[in-house]
């Protein structure tokens, strides 16, 4: 009985744990653009429940997000990509430590005006496109006009992604391409440009623009986990290994079914 006792007054007592232990506590979440709409509205939920925490968040681009971590100006670092070899040796030269949290799926769509006739592309086709090589619309099935090619800044962990995957080792974004700093700011610009093409994340898809299937593929949750989409990632925060009481009680929040609820809202594909 005592020992019955004793484990029912331990799970108490780690349920209680926020409004005990968290008071005041302060979370810092920097980083990337594409995670920063599930960063958001997990933070004001969580806020909701706990309003002795106080988070602030801002979308600055993944190589901020880890560089403000490994600085020590954020506690969670946000970021579309994986960590690079470069940050990699940093924070072992710092002697930080750091976790990788999966937080989401999601697919890097390109994006046409609605009124483009073009429903797809391949990965050879938007290649050709983003390093310059097809210039006019109608080498690949569209009108006979120059495209138009918006791509976000070399800071986005979508670019390193895009470039990855689209352009391949030694390619290099055209340089006439126009230069955006965030994925709201690329669906902006396409969705006023009837000749332009640019990528999104999944969470920035709207009716303003068109996606683009790609390998006659469509983006989206099945497709994102079974790999069929060939331009699928994951989403990630990143922490130190051992962060703060408040910062890994958030984590959680954030891995549990309220917070992958909130990442299907935002269009994003859960991973639990």
């Amino acid at each position: 009985m005592v020992r019955k006792t004793g484990a029912l007054l331990a799970i108490i007592g780690l349920l209680a744990l926020p409004a005990t232990c968290l008071a005041d506590s302060k979370i810092t979440i920097a980083g990337s653009t594409t995670v920063l709409p599930l960063a958001q509205k997990a933070a004001e939920e969580y806020m909701k429940r706990y309003p002795e925490v106080r988070i602030s968040v801002s979308g600055t681009g993944s190589g901020d997000g880890v560089r403000s971590l490994l600085d020590g100006t954020a506690d969670i670092g946000n970021s579309s990509r994986d960590l690079k070899a470069k940050e990699t040796a940093l924070a072992q030269k710092k002697g930080i430590q750091l976790n990788k949290h999966v937080v989401a799926l999601d697919c890097i769509v390109p994006i046409v005006h609605p009124s483009n006739p073009v429903a797809g592309l391949s990965l050879e086709q938007l290649r050709a496109i983003f390093v310059g090589k097809v210039r006019n619309w109608k080498d690949v099935g569209g009108p006979d006009r120059q495209v138009v090619a918006i791509s976000r800044d070399s800071s986005s962990g979508t670019f390193e992604v895009w470039n990855h995957i689209v352009l391949g080792k030694g390619m290099r974004v055209r340089p006439d391409a126009q230069l955006q700093a965030s994925n709201g700011a690329v669906a902006q610009a396409v969705a006023g440009n009837k000749f332009a093409i640019g990528y999104v994340g999944l969470g920035y898809l709207n009716n303003q623009v068109k996606a683009l299937k790609v390998n006659g593929v469509s983006a989206g949750s099945d497709t994102a986990k079974s790999g069929a989409y060939p331009i699928a990632r994951g989403l990630y925060m990143f922490a130190l290994q051992k962060p703060s009481m408040a910062v890994r009680a958030f984590l959680d929040f954030v891995l549990g079914p309220q917070g992958q609820k909130i990442a299907a809202q935002e269009g994003f594909v859960p991973v639990k």
